[in-house]
């Protein structure tokens, strides 16, 4: 699915995926372009739980007005997620106090700027002369070990707790929303994702598609790496070019 906003603006494509083994997707993601923001959410709880949790997520972001500035965008963004917490809590509790909840990663352009939200292991990522930066970082048990130096990151990929989060919205009485900024040089190119792809494709394999794939096809070539390298997970992927 390639969905390129009017011209002059960036360029996007996105894909989202069941895998090679689940039989329920619960990623969702959202785009929209006339705000300058994008979002992947992977849901937790199995079936309706996770997807229901997922695009809980994506459904309050979707209410955002059209028209505000930057800087209220990104506390509008905020308060969406807070928004969506609070109803994925009260659903835990009507289902009789089940855990179900959900990443999300968000990122926000704004002219030379960019702003990321996020909670749990969904990951940005930003290419700039071909080298690869993960611009967020994951909260959940082995990155903590990785932080710690007790792990490497091709450890903490075969970590019997590797896909442990330890922060995701609808679980708590609160949730924590990490932000950065930064600066957005011509030539960038984003990538928000699930770990449905960083699970099975390293920063290098990422690094080379985004480095030399097109954007009708960037989406695709990242959610085959999932797929050929196991996709035992569902795969969402956006891959935004700034003007």
């Amino acid at each position: 699915m390639i969905l390129p906003p009017a011209a002059g603006t960036v360029r996007y494509s996105a894909r989202t995926h069941v895998g090679n083994v689940r039989r329920v997707n619960e990623d969702s993601l959202i785009a929209l372009p006339e705000l300058g923001l994008w979002a992947v959410s992977d849901g937790m709880g199995g079936h309706d739980g996770g997807d229901f949790a997922s695009q809980t997520v994506t459904e309050a972001l979707a209410t955002l007005p059209p028209d505000l500035p930057p800087g209220e965008l990104m506390r509008a963004a905020r308060d969406a997620i807070q928004a969506a917490h609070r109803t994925i809590v009260a659903e835990a509790e009507r289902r009789g106090g089940v855990t179900i909840g959900a990443t999300v990663v968000v990122l926000i352009l704004a002219g030379e700027h960019f702003a990321c939200l996020w909670a749990g292991d969904s990951r940005l990522y930003r290419c700039r002369g071909g080298h690869v930066t993960m611009l967020s970082h994951d909260h959940s048990v082995v990155a903590e070990l990785v932080e710690a130096g007790r792990l490497t990151w091709a450890e903490a990929e075969r970590h019997p707790q590797a896909s442990a989060i330890t922060r995701a919205v609808g679980v708590g009485d609160e949730i924590d929303i990490d932000k950065r900024r930064g600066d957005v040089l011509p030539g960038d190119r984003f990538l928000l994702c699930s770990d449905g792809l960083s699970r099975y494709a390293d920063e290098a394999m990422i690094a080379e598609v985004l480095a030399a794939t097109p954007i009708e096809t960037v989406a695709d070539a990242l959610l085959q790496l999932a797929l050929d390298g196991g996709g035992a997970d569902n795969v969402s992927v956006i891959v935004v070019d700034a003007a």
